[in-house]
């Protein structure tokens, strides 16, 4: 568990693009994520700036004029960290740092600061220790090149930082040390898994902060740890269930997020054979969320990606006591009715209809139509089990949800 008060909050301003691909509504999303994101990592926001251009700056990323804006807010304020929303290339960023003469990360850096405050055991830390070397590879000109940084905070924990000369050789060795340690624990993670018997394995998946912790914790009765920040849960957590007469084993998996760097997809492959070989899919969504469907659409891609597109799945619409559709008052003709406005039950009745069932609203927190997720998990898990093991099917008997 982290503890917050080793965490110095720091006075940060946070800096975006309106392009022809991410229109102001979406950009405005995105750095309320980041601004999110900058909190988990113990970043209090002064101040948001955006810029409208086509392509960004290739030396500067915004524009001159923006720069200057920024410099002299960053300047008035006593600003620490610059964090701007979008991948910068390491001369965009070493340019911006001599103009504002303060931190400069991008949203990729700060994911990876987080993930580097967040692993608890060994192999979450070498998975986020691989992913920062390879980010940090293509960055060591003029930034550092020893192992240690010498600066603390945001964007600061971790391997790396010296005002010197780095020897990429020597981070090379390291990332191939990494990978090397990576594969040995991968392999005895084979070994445990193949270890867990015939038992069906149900995985819940989801965007990260959408209460998967929680629900791992109200369905299997333990106490994984949950909290309102993004990422709260990073190593791999499995638990036996068992709903009815009906064991199963439950896994609680990392979160993902939009603009997921591709070094921590890479680093957390061990992380996802968990939801790789899962038998039953869990996606839990905030339905409380304004940006839920577009977070749907980031996870099934990055499922896409590990090969996990095509298992069957539940989708468990979670938060249901936190959502609260806008309101159009009876004498405002000029309002145009909106997603935002929908109801649970008009939301059940738009594409999620045609899930034939496989989908349910709860809240995880208040357990709240708790009795008909866990009917539903324990069909979903009978069906698989004696498809499995046929001659199983006479020991489980039709089970009402209820618990016992």
């Amino acid at each position: 568990m982290i503890d917050q008060t080793d965490i110095s909050y720091e006075n940060t301003i946070l800096i975006g693009l309106i392009t022809q691909f991410q229109d102001e509504e979406l950009s405005e999303e995105y750095l309320d994520e980041l601004e999110f994101l900058a909190f988990t990592a113990g970043g209090e926001v002064k101040r948001r700036f955006s810029q409208k251009m086509d392509v960004p700056n290739p030396k500067t990323f915004i524009g001159t004029g923006k720069l200057e804006e920024v410099k002299q807010f960053v300047d008035d304020n006593d600003i620490g960290v610059a964090i701007f929303d979008d991948e910068l290339s390491p001369a965009q960023q070493k340019n911006i740092e001599r103009i504002l003469n303060i931190k400069v990360i991008d949203r990729t850096n700060l994911i990876l600061d987080i993930f580097a405050q967040r692993a608890q055991t060994s192999y979450a830390r070498t998975q986020v220790e691989l992913a920062q070397y390879e980010y940090l590879l293509p960055r060591l000109a003029g930034m550092w090149t020893h192992l240690e940084r010498q600066r603390g905070g945001i964007g600061m924990r971790g391997p790396g930082e010296r005002e010197i000369e780095t020897d990429r050789r020597i981070v090379r060795d390291r990332i191939s040390l990494l990978k090397d340690k990576l594969k040995k624990i991968d392999r005895q993670m084979d070994v445990q898994r193949g270890n867990r018997g015939a038992l069906v394995r149900v995985a819940l998946v989801g965007y990260t902060n959408v209460g998967k912790s929680t629900l791992m914790n109200a369905l299997s009765k333990s106490e994984v740890f949950a909290e309102n920040k993004l990422f709260a849960t990073l190593d791999t957590t499995v638990r036996k269930v068992v709903i009815g007469n009906l064991p199963f084993l439950l896994t609680d998996t990392v979160g993902f997020i939009r603009k997921l760097p591709t070094q921590l997809v890479e680093s957390f492959k061990g992380t996802l054979d968990e939801v790789r070989e899962a038998d039953l899919l869990l996606h839990v969504v905030d339905i409380s969320h304004p940006s839920f469907e577009h977070h749907i659409e980031s996870v099934n891609t990055v499922l896409k990606e590990i090969g996990s597109g095509d298992k069957p799945t539940v989708m468990v619409f979670n938060k249901i006591d936190a959502y609260h559709p806008e309101k159009i008052e009876s004498d405002d003709l000029m309002t145009e009715k909106t997603k935002a406005h929908y109801t649970l039950e008009e939301w059940k009745k738009t594409w999620m209809a045609k899930m034939n069932g496989d989908a349910i609203f709860i809240s995880a927190l208040n357990r709240e139509n708790f009795d008909e997720l866990r009917k539903l998990v324990y069909d979903k898990v009978r069906e698989i089990h004696t498809t499995r093991f046929p001659y199983n099917d006479f020991l489980y008997e039709d089970y009402t949800g209820e618990e016992e």
